[in-house]
């Protein structure tokens, strides 16, 4: 057995390929479920193709990350974002495929709608992406593997930022570029073209990580020791085939940390299914006006996770942030149920606040627990969890909204009312 110290790897190449890759995926949001609309479907039809992508990443994400751990954080972002880039490509022919009929549906609970050709080339896209989307996994580990236990929420806050300024720069593109004669064709060809560049950092400006990780699986009676060992050295053997998924829930609270990723995930995606079409049928939005709530929700959010989150640290615990970021969360929730535009947009306040607090937080005490071992096989099984909440949620966010309509909201803050209570719990395990 071996140790390999790590050299000192700058967050900056991933922050910047944070940035375009929300970017590139943010772009397509606000015009995405009048496209799907357009194409012969409808609210059902809008949540499974937004499903399509955790339904694949749940198979992806796992395998990816831990590639990761064995072969190199770089090395399975450059696999990951391929397939990203060979997403956007198909995503892009769609739009020009002959608008044919391939069969119709026709029942109560779902309402009637069409498959269309370009409809079941989005569907392809999005599966091909979600296959290989486990960057957020990967991207994670790395964030993990360069930080210490001092700056690594303030690290995870800055990929949390970066995200934002992407969600926040993307829809308002979206507003302008689909304005234009060409549609929703040079949005997506930015997304492409983003796609590409997000390749060629990783190729020439990402440094790989010099941390070698233990394959080893340990004694069961000394697995509590290893995975919370906390030294930041790092270990390699010559048998990283023996790695099995469930050894990961050997490791002390991580089984609870997995469920409340599921319920956050879960309360998010019921939300974000339900918004955009009660955006354009319920609010009578139109593609600029959600690119610009988007925007503004971001931008908030890029507030909170900046200066507020490191003022936040020096007075609160990572875990008291994750209990007063998901009662604010929870509440926000309540008011998008009126149509009013002074709450809805009060609302985005308290998304953008208690989702700036909380899920960074909850990211560090994650990648904390995973300690230097797996960690890109916690992260990436965390992420699989997470993509398994998103398809219910997404799915079940659309068939509540075609029967409940706006009160479908209220089920997403019953959701992240229970991780409110649940986390109490991180105070006593911390």
């Amino acid at each position: 057995m071996t140790i390999v110290h790590k050299e000192k790897n700058s967050i900056f190449p991933l922050l910047l390929i944070t940035f375009i890759g929300t970017l590139g995926f943010s772009i397509v949001l606000p015009f995405l479920v009048f496209l799907v609309i357009d194409l012969g479907g409808n609210a059902i039809v809008y949540g499974l193709l937004a499903a399509t992508y955790p339904a694949f990443q749940l198979i992806g994400a796992p395998l990816l990350g831990r590639w990761s751990d064995i072969y190199g954080r770089k090395k399975i972002l450059l696999l990951s974002h391929g397939g990203t880039l060979a997403g956007w490509m198909i995503f892009f022919i769609a739009l020009f495929l002959p608008v044919n009929n391939l069969f119709n549906i026709d029942v109560t609970i779902i309402g009637t709608f069409v498959i269309t050709l370009p409809l079941a080339a989005l569907f392809l896209a999005r599966a091909i992406d979600g296959l290989t989307g486990g960057n957020v996994s990967v991207a994670s580990a790395y964030v993990a593997d360069i930080s210490s236990d001092e700056n690594r929420s303030k690290n995870f806050g800055k990929m949390a930022i970066s995200s934002n300024l992407g969600f926040i720069v993307g829809p308002a593109l979206a507003g302008i570029l689909v304005g234009t004669v060409y549609g929703e064709v040079l949005p997506v060809l930015a997304a492409l073209i983003l796609s590409l560049v997000v390749l060629v950092v990783i190729v020439f400006v990402l440094k790989e990580t010099k941390c070698s990780i233990l394959m080893k699986i340990p004694e069961k009676n000394d697995v509590g020791r290893v995975f919370s060992f906390e030294s930041k050295e790092c270990y390699k053997t010559a048998n990283p085939q023996r790695l099995k998924f469930r050894d990961i829930f050997k490791l002390k609270h991580i089984s609870f940390l997995v469920v409340l990723y599921f319920l956050i995930f879960l309360g998010f995606n019921i939300f974000y299914t339900s918004f955009p079409i009660h955006a354009v049928n319920d609010l009578g939005w139109t593609v600029t006006q959600l690119g610009i709530f988007y925007a503004v929700l971001s931008g908030i959010m890029v507030l909170v996770q900046g200066p507020i989150l490191r003022k936040a640290l020096k007075k609160f615990s990572e875990e008291q942030l994750v209990i007063i970021g998901s009662v604010i969360l929870g509440t926000n929730f309540i008011l998008f149920v009126s149509p009013d535009i002074i709450l809805v947009y009060g609302a985005a306040v308290l998304f953008a606040v208690g989702n700036g607090l909380m899920w960074p937080s909850v990211m560090s005490i994650l990648a904390n627990r995973a300690g230097t071992v797996y960690q890109g096989t916690v992260q990436g099984v965390a992420n699989s969890f997470g993509s398994l909440a998103s398809i219910i949620g997404l799915l079940v966010g659309g068939l509540l909204y075609n029967m409940l309509g706006a009160t479908t909201f209220l089920v997403s803050a019953g959701v992240i009312f229970s991780v409110f209570i649940m986390s109490f719990r991180l105070i006593k395990i911390k």
